[in-house]
């Protein structure tokens, strides 16, 4: 268990040459661009959040003179998604805190490393949470587009090998994440500042202590404003697309999968793909005529679009996902 805490020999690697705490190099960060697209709403549930959606609709009676219509109603059914609680502690012993001289330095070089390890939990998560199998999780997109079908396309792979895309447009009608009726949104953190703690044997000594708290759900409210391309094998994708998938190809299918209702500025369409795609897509492109695909400034940046979708390189999307049928 001593490896759960922070020891003297990870404060000698993080000392710089001449004393002091050095600058960290977060090597082990992912891109998680889809915790800063998609709006975070508060629920409407302590737990999570309730939508009602409609399932029928009226369709209306022709009549002759003298003739009465159907008496009609529309149904609907309600869908409720809980939120998890994804938690942890950092715990650094007083004295070794003492010894590192900068204390703040110290502390805020492990408190760095929980925020980056927490963000990448949560963009996994956002993929691959199942709250079915695992309840202390909420449920991911995965789980919700399993199977194939008009929202969920197959780019004809197969084996362990295979990634997807993903089409998502993010507002607070269609998708969008949530936390609890009564939280916060977002990670928290609290400085605890010193305070008794145990050690694995149950013994206590005093340590000075910072607590990351997120509460974190999806919720999805119109399920057709999501798009999967699935079963891309990753092993099969060639440079030409002579063989393997034709990306842009299976991008559009699912790009018309979507309404193209006009929901207005409050909706924002992305395009999510690992480092993989990426590149096989970007070198697809160079060797077609291409329209579709297009390089605008965002933001101070130049970031890649799929018609008017920027395209987000995720690293919580992986290359072992099994073939979907």
């Amino acid at each position: 268990m001593s490896d759960v805490y922070v020891t003297l020999a990870d404060l000698a690697k993080r000392q710089k040459y001449g004393g002091g705490i050095d600058d960290i190099i977060e090597v082990l960060s992912a891109s998680n661009p889809i915790l800063q697209d998609a709006p975070v709403v508060e629920g409407n549930l302590p737990t999570g959040h309730r939508t009602t959606q409609r399932t029928t609709l009226p369709s209306g009676t022709f009549r002759g003179i003298n003739e009465g219509v159907d008496t009609e109603r529309s149904t609907t059914k309600q869908v409720d998604d809980t939120c998890a609680l994804l938690e942890g502690y950092s715990a650094i012993d007083e004295e070794l805190v003492r010894i590192a001289g900068d204390r703040a330095k110290f502390r805020a070089s492990e408190d760095d490393a929980f925020i980056a390890g927490l963000s990448n939990t949560a963009a996994t998560k956002i993929f691959e949470g199942n709250s079915n199998t695992t309840p202390k999780e909420f449920l991911g997109l995965e789980a919700r587009y399993s199977s194939l079908g008009t929202y969920c396309l197959s780019a004809s792979g197969s084996g362990t090998d295979n990634t997807s895309i993903w089409i998502i447009k993010w507002s607070p009608l269609t998708a969008h994440l949530i936390f609890p009726k009564g939280t916060k949104g977002g990670l928290e953190s609290k400085d605890l500042g010193l305070i008794p703690w145990e050690d694995s044997n149950n013994k206590h000594y005093m340590a000075w202590v910072t607590q990351f708290i997120w509460h974190l759900g999806l919720t999805i409210r119109d399920y057709r404003y999501v798009a999967r391309v699935c079963n891309i094998d990753t092993s099969e994708l060639t440079s030409d697309a002579s063989a393997g998938t034709d990306l842009m190809d299976k991008m559009l299918d699912a790009y018309y999968t979507v309404p193209s209702q006009d929901l207005g500025k409050m909706a924002k369409t992305f395009v999510y793909c690992n480092k993989t795609v990426a590149k096989y897509l970007h070198k697809q492109a160079m060797n077609k005529a291409n329209v579709n695909l297009t390089l605008r400034e965002a933001a101070g940046k130049v970031v890649t679009h799929f018609l008017e979708a920027p395209i987000h390189i995720c690293d919580a999307i992986g290359d072992d996902e099994s073939t979907i049928s």
